[in-house]
């Protein structure tokens, strides 16, 4: 009978992890940075740091006293808390906003099909990094929601319990993150209706 498929749990590899296997954190790792090193870069707007942070978060996991409960939460909502504040140390200690930092997408590359439309795909790109742009320069606690839910698609539980702060003012921030992004994209872009203009976001970042 074929060994079982069903892949470990987070806490399963954290276990095997602090037990000597290295192959388990590597596997935690694959896991679980991609979703941190996102957060870290729409919040900040540059590699440099989002790189940075994903480091420590790691670096954090791997310490005996990292103070993890699986009996408080999930693996990755830890590691997250440990982002957030990592971002926000960085943001408070350099003055200079993320939109004036903004990088664009790193090592982003476009492969022209023969008889592509270059000029929609330039455009596509543009507009990628002007929502990008537009996300970073919000204020943070904007920018913390949008990142999260619409980047991240976590539920308003989830970030509510995050954020430390009620599922209402996670609705209440987002509806007004929301808004002051479609003012922000408004004037290049004409009129745009707020329902249904977010599958987009989700797609482009």
């Amino acid at each position: 009978m074929g060994s079982s498929t069903t892949p470990d749990s987070d806490d399963d590899l954290l276990r095997r992890m602090r037990l000597g296997e290295e192959q388990a954190f590597v596997v935690l790792y694959r896991r679980l940075q991609g979703p941190i090193y996102r957060f870290a870069l729409q919040m900040t707007g540059m590699t440099a740091v989002a790189e940075d942070v994903t480091q420590e978060v790691f670096l954090a996991l791997i310490r005996n006293n990292c103070g993890y409960d699986g009996s408080r939460g999930a693996l990755s909502a830890y590691l997250f808390g440990i982002a957030r504040k990592l971002v926000l140390r960085h943001l408070e200690r350099n003055r200079m906003t993320a939109a004036e930092s903004f990088e664009g997408e790193p090592g982003k590359r476009r492969n022209f099909t023969a008889g592509a439309d270059l000029m929609t795909e330039l455009l596509h790109d543009e507009t990628m990094n002007e929502l990008r742009r537009a996300v970073v320069s919000l204020p943070k606690r904007y920018r913390e929601v949008v990142v999260l839910c619409d980047l991240e698609e976590l539920d308003y539980t989830q970030a509510a319990k995050l954020l430390s702060c009620p599922i209402g003012t996670i609705r209440s921030r987002l509806h007004r993150a929301r808004g002051l992004l479609l003012e922000k994209m408004q004037p290049r872009r004409g009129p745009v209706k707020e329902a249904g203009a977010w599958k987009p976001l989700r797609s482009l970042i």
